[in-house]
């Protein structure tokens, strides 16, 4: 059985105030509209649902029953709507992002420290992970947005937002800060100092693993860690040669507390791009936090 729920609606807001002409008022038509349309109603049911009363109207049995079921459904649908405008107007809702923690800290902490000022109602779930970890978040739909190396193999699935570059670059600190005073040939950093990478399995390790590679080398690292915090604590401690994001320790570069080694052979400059996944709309709270990137 087909029912239009407007039907029903009419019905529900003439039994709660028990008029047909206060339904009128509230459901801005006439009387006989009303009438009309809780007659068509207990036409498709097969029974009465109102009776008169010298004040208005009063549910049957059998209206009662049915009202008991409609005031809960409709219930429901206004909390639907009152939800649904809140996540509009950014009073509710939630954004899923998914980066490497060195990019999280240099780079997208300080948009996500302004966007929790602007909408402190919006809960932001940040999770860290590699580049092709990200890649299958963002096909999954378990974030919403994910930002990620641009030189790994991606597909037609992804929209890229926008697009920025880092440069690479070896460190140390200032015990073998006399490396740093000429240039040197990569084939002879890797033979004489002691290097220290990121740890394997990620899309980095692979950048740099391809980038020794182009040049005829394989290299076994002495020191092999997890994050770009340590690599640049295990340089400045004096520890070794650590490849790290150039970007990301321009402090300690102008303190003097790490020291930026020449390399002959030119390392390229990475792209990281931030992406969503094409074809799946965004929510007011996402394309807010996309917003507040791009400017």
């Amino acid at each position: 059985m087909y029912i239009n729920l407007e039907l029903y609606r009419i019905f529900y807001i003439t039994a709660k105030l028990g008029s047909i002409s206060k339904a009128a008022k509230e459901l801005f038509t006439s009387q006989p509209a009303v009438s009309q349309s809780i007659k068509l109603l207990e036409g498709k049911l097969g029974g009465q649902l109102f009776y008169r009363t010298p004040k208005g109207v009063s549910l049957t049995f059998e209206g009662e029953v049915l009202f008991k079921y409609i005031e809960q459904g409709y219930g429901l649908m206004q909390t639907a709507e009152r939800k649904f405008l809140e996540l509009k107007n950014l009073n509710l809702g939630q954004v899923r992002i998914a980066v490497c923690s060195a990019v999280c800290k240099y780079y997208l902490m300080k948009h996500i420290e302004i966007y929790n000022l602007n909408y402190p109602n919006i809960k932001i779930y940040i999770k860290d992970k590699s580049s092709y970890e990200i890649l299958k978040a963002l096909e999954s739909g378990e974030i919403d947005i994910g930002i990620l190396n641009m030189h790994i193999e991606t597909n037609n699935s992804l929209n890229i937002i926008k697009t920025f570059k880092i440069q690479d670059c070896f460190v140390v600190g200032k015990k073998y800060k006399d490396i740093s005073e000429k240039q040197i040939s990569l084939k002879k950093l890797v033979d004489s100092y002691p290097i220290i990478l990121l740890g394997k399995g990620g899309n980095t390790r692979d950048y740099i693993d391809n980038y020794f590679s182009s040049y005829g080398l394989t290299v076994l690292p002495q020191i092999e860690l997890s994050n770009m915090e340590l690599l640049i604590e295990f340089a400045k401690k004096g520890l070794g040669v650590s490849w790290v994001i150039k970007d990301y320790v321009q402090r300690e570069l102008e303190h003097k507390q790490l020291y930026e080694i020449s390399i002959k052979e030119k390392i390229p400059e990475r792209i990281l791009g931030i992406a969503t996944k094409k074809d799946i709309p965004m929510s007011t709270a996402t394309q807010k936090f996309i917003e507040l990137i791009k400017e």
